[in-house]
């Protein structure tokens, strides 16, 4: 015999009967969808929990808040906070207790199509999307250009394709639309039109809601529609660090619960630069500022949805550059994660962001070892973890692809080993030792192919002569024709007709109804 005729590969049929059995399949079976459930990494003992949540609330009832603008002020003052010495809105320690208590625990996030729905809160981890970058790496190039309207629309209806994005918070800046305004209005359209998938964005001023949520019930049908099913959710940050709040991000806020949009409160602050450098010292400075948040959202409406977005962000203190990748963000969001699920609340961390400019092994490894941290610790809404480049800088196609295959393997590690009466294969090795002496094409064997296993697409794992004989492809390479091929096919079609002459007539919608539709 020859030695490929004793492989036990080619015994019994059983390459044959995997390949069978996954055609038969379409290999479509997802072993690890989104909403795995996290929580078994836990950087922080039970004692650091209680210590950096002590010392937070004891700055809260000391220290306090700055610049509060006065009609949150008197509410928070008939609600039980009162101004210290120095004139800082303090929150006695009963107070904050009290609030979190009656926090929402967890809630539905919308999408505009119900199969989108999920739950945020407990443990159970979701993937998506966020950032500002004002530049996107460009296909045809492979160099960085800034970021466009167009650009936006293309990101959206690529993730609208991707199974691991949950939702979608704009990535980019559309640079080229310089009214305030106008970029606000064109950024939620872009959303509008390129996904159903819940979805997030900003508002510069508290002015520029009321029209927002007025084009989103155009899009929906009527008024009072978004009320009903409120899709898109409001990035904000209402505390600018060091604890002090941001007027105008404390006027949107009461915007956006006066027309019911969930509220992302995002607190970001730098290590050494905005908050302590010791990561102990960042933690309680950046959860004071997230409590002052959900002080802030739950003395106006208790129990209002909203996420408890703690993101500790890293500095290099060689440089004072933001730095995305490193393993201390990784740890800190990870922290962050445990301390929101600790209290109780929704939780959202800033993970899987890359210093790399290029779909290359550093922003494999940056992304994936961060996305997993996050992941395990149980972060119900991992912020940044798809396609975003450069330190935050840029936004990509390519990685947005790349990402997807890269969360699946994610998920697939936080879901852990199913271990009962059928996995365990006690009569199955049994059966093996009794019989062929292998495990090829058995039932347990392709049982467990589509329920334990995921088959990358874009990874290859092909000998090294196969690859070669392939052109030798590189991940980059394949991810970018993964994404020109959605690009040049997925055209939804999500805004009625009546809807979308309506909004044109009353809002400057820059996207180019031509520039929408694929043409043939």
């Amino acid at each position: 015999m020859t030695s490929e005729e004793t492989r036990p590969g080619r015994r019994g049929g059983g390459r044959a009967a995997r390949v069978s059995a996954r055609s038969q399949e379409g290999q479509e079976v997802n072993p690890s969808p989104p909403g795995q459930q996290g929580g078994t990494y836990k950087p922080l003992r039970e004692a650091d929990l209680k210590a950096i949540h002590d010392t937070a609330l004891r700055l809260l009832a000391e220290l306090g808040m700055g610049d509060v603008p006065a009609g949150f002020r008197d509410i928070a003052i008939s609600r039980g906070a009162c101004l210290n010495d120095k004139g800082r809105l303090v929150y006695p320690r009963s107070l904050v207790e009290d609030v979190i208590a009656g926090a929402a625990g967890s809630f539905v996030y919308h999408g505009r199509d119900p199969k989108h729905d999920f739950e945020i809160g407990g443990e159970a981890v979701r993937f998506g999307t966020g950032g500002a970058a004002v530049q996107t790496l460009d296909m045809e190039t492979g160099t960085y250009r800034p970021s466009t309207l167009h650009d936006l629309y293309d990101f959206t209806r690529l993730i609208d394709t991707l199974t691991n994005v949950s939702w979608f918070t704009r990535c980019c800046v559309a640079t080229d639309v310089p009214d305030n305004f106008d970029l606000d209005v064109n950024t939620a359209y872009a959303l509008l039109a390129g996904t159903t998938k819940p979805v997030g964005t900003s508002f510069t001023l508290a002015s520029h809601v009321d029209p927002i949520i007025d084009m989103f019930d155009l899009a929906l049908g009527g008024e009072g529609r978004y009320r009903k099913r409120p899709f898109c959710k409001a990035h904000i940050s209402p505390v600018i660090s060091p604890m002090r709040y941001g007027e105008d991000a404390v006027d949107v806020t009461m915007a956006c619960i006066r027309r019911r949009v969930p509220i992302n409160a995002i607190i970001a602050a730098q290590s050494g630069a905005t908050a302590p450098a010791p990561p102990a010292g960042f933690l309680v400075q950046s959860l004071a500022e997230t409590l002052a948040s959900l002080l802030l959202v739950n003395l106006i409406e208790p129990g209002y949805p909203m996420i408890f977005s703690n993101w500790p962000l890293v500095i290099d203190l060689r440089t004072g550059g933001f730095s995305g990748g490193g393993g201390e963000n990784a740890l800190m969001n990870a922290a962050a994660a445990q301390i929101s699920n600790w209290l109780g609340l929704p939780s959202g961390v800033a993970s899987s962001m890359s210093d790399a400019k290029a779909v290359d092994a550093q922003m494999g490894s940056e992304k994936a070892f961060s996305a997993l941290a996050a992941g395990l610790a149980g972060a119900n809404m991992v912020y940044e973890s798809s396609g975003m480049m450069a330190s935050l800088l840029g936004a990509s196609f390519e990685a947005f692809v790349a990402d997807d295959e890269m969360l699946s393997h994610v998920y697939r590690i936080i879901r852990g080993i199913e271990v009962n009466e059928e996995t365990l294969g006690f009569e199955a090795i049994c059966n093996a030792v009794h019989g062929e002496g292998h495990f090829l094409g058995g039932p347990d064997t392709i049982a467990a192919m589509q329920r334990d296993y995921f088959y990358p697409a874009l990874a290859d794992r092909d000998e090294p002569r196969t690859w070669a004989d392939n052109g030798a492809p590189d991940l980059w390479r394949k991810a970018g024709d993964r994404a020109r091929s959605v690009l040049s096919s997925h055209y939804p079609d999500y805004i009625p007709g009546s809807a979308d002459r309506a909004i044109r007539d009353r809002f400057n919608i820059l996207l180019a109804p031509d520039r929408m539709r694929l043409h043939v």
